[in-house]
């Protein structure tokens, strides 16, 4: 058994509690009298003014805070389809995430279902119970569908993570590694690969951003993605390009920057060093990415380099976007979560990127200071300051669009809240 797998399975079994959440009641329950509240006959009450006044759900029950981490495990982490039961230790890890990044409540739940319109059946049934719903490694194409129609029939928030948590924190990178280099984004010639939905989601964040989408070529299994390509789907055809590369090779050269949402290895140092002068990588296949950065580096070292990875600089983590962007929206009771919210939780990232980073954060890496460059175009997860700045700007954002129930006039009383919150996991 390999070291990693034998931490992580003990990990995950330890002291004789298997899995990583549990259940804990928020109020107290050790008199006859808590038990006459908490259940019959005083529960009643709450029962019956949620029944005349819908929104009270909120006042009464965890709904507020409540979030369903939902897959079918057709897609998880890079392992493919696994089913649903396999899927349970990513979701449950999500939970982890949710409550100890933003204090936010969840239930998993796998579904042993992979028919798209199915599954839309289910979670809209489930509405009542969640404040929001994410979904996580559902495959591609039908994750497209599940998710836009759960948008457009349900009034909270729906994200599908796995498309734009990596899409969210892919633009906050990209923004200031262009920086970095000097180069507006609308100069910068982009080429990506892997056209599931984590690579079409940050195709179409990165335009809306300002690449040009003349400067940006998709590929999958089968070359590049280009005008006129038979078989492809809605979502590959609205990011084809008129080109003459076929082949990722051919696509690379002079190209600024290459992401990577696919599998191991298909990135060489020869195809590095066909790409302009100061490349910036994301190669985010994990575990193993596109290419290895000491690869990359040998090839040119002046490559921006990130991964999906711990272990190396500007790691691409989805955990800097998910809890805090459901915190922003469940705060302000948001129906959605729109472009315009994910585009904030970007700017305010790439924005905290440059701010000086506080001694706890060197801590949580071993002792390792960070300072915006090259080797930090984005911020840590263990960064204390990221709720306030992302959460704020999600909510902003809803408030702005007009889709918060609650909206929030005083932000920094709703700092203050949310970093007195947080203080039990940071002392």
């Amino acid at each position: 058994m390999d070291e990693l797998k034998e931490k992580a399975l003990e990990y995950h079994s330890r002291d004789g509690v298997p899995g990583k959440v549990s259940v804990v009641p928020t109020k107290p329950c050790v008199t006859a009298d808590d038990l006459s509240l908490a259940y019959t006959p005083g529960v009643a009450k709450p029962v019956l003014e949620i029944a005349d006044r819908p929104a009270d759900a909120y006042k009464y029950t965890s709904k507020g805070n409540l979030v369903a981490v939902i897959s079918n495990g057709t897609a998880i982490l890079g392992l493919g389809d696994r089913g649903a039961l396999a899927s349970k230790p990513v979701m449950e890890g999500k939970g982890v995430l949710f409550k100890r990044f933003a204090d936010i409540d969840v239930f998993d739940i796998e579904l042993n279902e992979k028919d798209p319109k199915k599954i839309i059946e289910i979670v809209k049934a489930m509405e009542p119970t969640f404040g929001g719903v994410n979904l996580e490694d559902i495959k591609a194409p039908e994750c497209f569908e599940i998710e836009q129609t759960l948008i457009k029939e349900c009034s909270i928030p729906i994200m599908h993570d796995d498309q734009h948590g990596t899409a969210i924190i892919c633009t906050a990178g990209i923004i200031n590694a262009a920086e970095v280099v000097g180069k507006p984004l609308s100069e910068l010639k982009c080429v990506f690969n892997g056209a599931g939905a984590a690579g079409v989601s940050c195709a179409k964040m990165f335009i809306a951003a300002g690449v040009k989408k003349e400067n940006l070529l998709m590929c999958d299994s089968k070359g590049v993605i280009y005008k006129g390509r038979p078989g492809l789907n809605a979502e590959k055809e609205e990011l084809a390009v008129a080109t003459e590369a076929r082949t990722l090779a051919d696509a690379l050269v002079g190209a600024d920057v290459f992401v990577g949402l696919s599998v191991a290895d298909v990135l060489t140092g020869d195809m590095v060093k066909t790409m302009s002068p100061q490349p910036i990588i994301f190669a985010m296949a994990n575990p193993n990415p596109e290419i290895l950065p000491e690869t990359a580096l040998a090839a040119n070292p002046n490559v921006i380099m990130a991964t999906g990875r711990s272990d190396y600089p500007n790691q691409i983590n989805n955990v800097l976007g998910f809890p805090f962007i459901f915190r922003g929206a469940l705060d302000v009771k948001a129906s959605a979560i729109t472009e315009g919210m994910k585009m904030a939780a970007a700017k305010a990232l790439a924005a905290l990127a440059k701010e000086p980073v506080p001694d706890i954060v060197a801590k949580a890496y071993g002792g390792e200071k960070f300072s915006f460059g090259p080797r930090y175009i984005v911020p840590k997860p263990f960064d204390p300051r990221v709720i306030e700045w992302e959460a704020v700007a999600v909510a902003k954002a809803a408030c702005d669009e007009g889709i918060a129930a609650e909206p929030i006039t005083d932000w920094d009383a709703y700092r203050d809240r949310l970093k007195k919150r947080m203080e039990k996991y940071w002392n």
